[in-house]
């Protein structure tokens, strides 16, 4: 294209000029960048060659293919910093239409799914080992039920069976109850209403409701450490957590030792209740899933104790309504410290306990 200068002369613009003018992108048209900033999903505009003249904050885009065609399609990227876990994106290529901003304009509209891929695996998961836990103790119940039927003539079997049958529906009520107990925590995280809660009431309350099977084993509970201490939550929540911890204690340790509950004030001013026993530990490759729902180190032992697998995911998610934590410290055969954080109210975060 030739430029005519003052006097008339024709002068063509430099290879230069011309290039840079080509690399130039195209300007957005008017209401694209309205339309963008109320999209849910992340999203992408490039023109003709492919440069980006508008993108979302989070928008993510792998290739982009010219053809006229609304292309669906969905990718996985890795993310190396996430010791090799995957992010998976639904991507929807589309092209504006040959009239928009010159023609050749692409949106890619990429929405994060990891979130919901997890969740959905979570309840498939939860699902098949909720239904496998109470088919265990329900097929005991009838199989059990059939036996004592037959056995009708033998009073001292039909006793021990009855002793066999309360025992399996105590296990199903057990399981029953942490699952509405677990539904209601994670239903109400944060805690709705939280009130001032004295950690005293708590340690006591836990420590009544778990004595009876502790002196069935010859386990002694003990006490120590700050007392006075006190946080904003549910009071209710805080006895179930520390009673899940102190009954696992009990459960996994040798007959004739000690489960210590320690209250003090730390030095980041949460207070913090830990549980010590002198059991059997946990293998270091299990203390990042034993919080996991109906996750058990030990399944074989774990339904000779009773254990429905829930408790420690109740923990977890009590310590989450009270924006607190739960931390494991274990040595296999020399026992194991959980650890319960929670904030402490203002007046003694500044002051200090009695």
């Amino acid at each position: 294209m030739a430029i005519r200068t003052r006097s008339g002369a024709s002068v063509r613009p430099a290879r230069g000029s011309r290039l840079r003018a080509a690399r130039q992108p195209a300007r957005l048209p008017p209401g694209i960048a309205s339309v963008l900033s109320v999209l849910s999903s992340s999203a992408v505009v490039v023109d003709s060659n492919d440069r980006v003249l508008r993108a979302s904050a989070a928008a993510l885009a792998r290739q982009v293919r010219r053809d006229g065609e609304i292309r669906e399609g969905e990718f996985e990227v890795p993310v190396p910093r996430l010791g090799g876990r995957t992010t998976s994106f639904a991507v929807r290529v589309a092209p504006l239409g040959g009239t928009v901003g010159g023609g050749g304009l692409v949106l890619v509209l990429a929405e994060d799914q990891t979130e919901s891929r997890r969740v959905d695996e979570v309840k498939r998961d939860f699902v098949a080992n909720t239904s496998h836990e109470l088919k265990t103790p329900v097929g005991a119940l009838a199989l059990l039920a059939e036996t004592i039927e037959d056995a009708a003539d033998d009073a001292e079997a039909v006793r021990r069976f009855a002793v066999k049958m309360r025992q399996e529906a105590q296990r199903l009520t057990n399981l029953v109850q942490d699952l509405i107990t677990l539904s209601r925590i994670q239903a109400v995280e944060p805690v709705p209403d939280p009130r001032p809660v004295n950690l005293d009431l708590v340690v006591a309350e836990a420590l009544d409701r778990c004595r009876m099977k502790a002196n069935a084993r010859g386990i002694t509970l003990a006490w120590v450490g700050t007392r006075g201490l006190s946080v904003q939550g549910d009071e209710d929540l805080l006895v179930t957590a520390l009673r899940n911890l102190l009954e696992n204690a009990v459960a996994y340790s040798p007959e004739h030792t000690r489960v210590v509950i320690t209250t003090k004030k730390a030095a980041d001013g949460n207070a913090e209740l830990s549980v010590a026993d002198q059991g059997i530990g946990i293998p270091e490759r299990d203390l990042e899933r034993i919080f996991e729902r109906f996750y058990r180190v030990d399944p074989a032992r774990s339904r000779a104790t009773g254990g429905t697998g829930l408790g420690l995911a109740i923990v977890k998610h009590v310590m989450a309504a009270h924006n607190g934590r739960v931390t494991v410290r274990s040595v296999e055969g020399a026992g194991s410290t959980f650890t319960l954080s929670i904030p402490l109210r203002s007046e003694h975060a500044s002051t200090g306990a009695a």
